[in-house]
């Protein structure tokens, strides 16, 4: 199951340095993963300081 960035995200961007596949990038409001790309590796929540990314 693909991690999903919620309403909580502040856009600080932690997450998608973390990413090992690069499958977050930069929405209007707030980061989006590409479910197709997740590896579900949790790398994205782990570094979050708002807890947005929720598998």
């Amino acid at each position: 199951m693909a991690y999903k960035i919620n309403d909580e995200c502040i856009m600080c961007g932690a997450c998608a340095s973390e990413c090992p596949v690069s499958c977050i990038t930069e929405g209007d409001a707030k980061y989006i993963i590409d479910e197709n790309e997740c590896i579900d590796c949790g790398n994205c929540a782990n570094v979050c300081p708002v807890d947005a990314p929720q598998a």
